[in-house]
């Protein structure tokens, strides 16, 4: 399997059953139907793993344009793979998100409340203030991009044993930091899918709040860019 590929497919398997959890517990008449916030941290946490899991022997699983960004940085990728890793991981993202969306149609059709319909394609603040969002954005970001680096090498990226650490950490994420902004903490994430619920024919839509979307681009960004300069520092 070509990298470029492998980053499609590990992005598309990341947002299907990480966006999927989402859709389980806040669109209604779903099993999963209002279980909550840890449900959701822990659907994330395993969509990385499995995802990371898959394709890391094929593209160093990176499924995040702020980890590729952060590695190149740092020295530990090729700038001038940069911009199409993070092309496949968009259009990773988005080709989640739809399967998503033909998954759960039924409960999309049945759910009423059109926020928690895009909560199932893309992030938003608790409290609007995007300060504080590029800020907790940036934060988040940081954590998971300066522990991949630690754990990736030159060669591979991360390896399928680096799976359940980078879950964890995702999870660690999600439950102490995910409250103010639904922690993007990837671009692709959430870009791709916002793209795709502002396409997608979901009944009875909102519109995609792109007035927000450039908080969980930039925000990772800067968590990733910062990442990368303490890691140069320490290394």
């Amino acid at each position: 399997m070509s990298p470029y590929l492998a980053e499609v497919i590990g992005t598309a398997i990341l947002i299907l059953l990480g966006n999927g959890v989402v859709a389980n517990v806040v669109l209604k008449k779903t099993n999963g139907f209002n279980s909550g916030w840890i449900v959701i941290t822990f659907g994330w946490a395993i969509a990385v793993f499995i995802a990371v899991f898959i394709v890391s022997e094929f593209s160093g699983a990176h499924i995040n344009p702020a980890v590729t960004i952060g590695l190149a940085l740092a020295g530990k990728f090729a700038w001038a793979q940069v911009v199409p890793y993070i092309l496949c991981q968009l259009l990773g993202a988005f080709a989640g998100a739809c399967l998503v969306w033909l998954t759960y149609r039924g409960h999309y059709n049945a759910t009423d409340d059109a926020d928690a319909k895009k909560a199932t394609f893309c992030t938003a603040p608790g409290i609007r203030n995007y300060g504080n969002n590029l800020f907790t954005e940036a934060v988040g970001t940081f954590i998971l991009v300066f522990g991949v680096l630690f754990m990736a090498t030159p060669e591979v990226g991360l390896g399928a044993l680096d799976a359940l650490p980078v879950a964890l950490v995702v999870l660690g994420i999600g439950l102490s930091l995910g409250g103010p902004t639904g922690y993007a903490i990837n671009p692709a994430r959430d870009l791709g899918p916002r793209i795709a619920h502002a396409l997608l024919p979901v009944k009875g839509k909102r519109d995609s709040d792109w007035g927000y979307a450039f908080v969980p681009i930039l925000g990772p960004v800067i968590g990733a860019a910062l990442a990368a300069g303490l890691f140069g520092l320490l290394s």
